[in-house]
């Protein structure tokens, strides 16, 4: 398996989604699979209390996501969308059940798990 990472910063509207549904679209014209996940800063769970995107699964996620289904000609689920809202929930969850150990959770730079 593979990844390209696109990249471009904190700024909205500068194309980041529209690139990689580009770059997707053309792997996919040469025979590759793909997917797209899209990774945000944000602290929310999901993108419910900011221009939410309904899919079949019901999960609220960014618009970025309804533009790579329609280029990628895929269906793309919540999972498909990660935040550091749902990355802390995540770890919080493991601390509360005991899969830590006693051992200290801290937050850094990066979350790791």
């Amino acid at each position: 398996m593979k990844y390209i990472l696109v990249s471009g910063g904190v700024i909205s509207g500068v194309g980041k989604g529209v690139i990689t549904s580009s770059i997707g679209t053309l792997l996919k014209s040469v025979g590759l699979k793909v997917t797209a996940i899209k990774i945000d800063p944000y602290l929310n769970i999901d993108a419910g209390t900011f221009s939410p995107y309904e899919h079949d699964d019901g999960g609220e996620v960014d618009l970025d996501l309804g533009n790579y289904e329609r280029f990628l000609d895929v269906t793309l689920h919540r999972d498909n969308n990660i935040t550091t809202g749902k990355i802390y929930q995540h770890v919080i969850e493991k601390e509360r059940k005991g899969d830590y150990l006693g051992k200290t959770v801290q937050g850094n730079c990066s979350t790791c798990d």
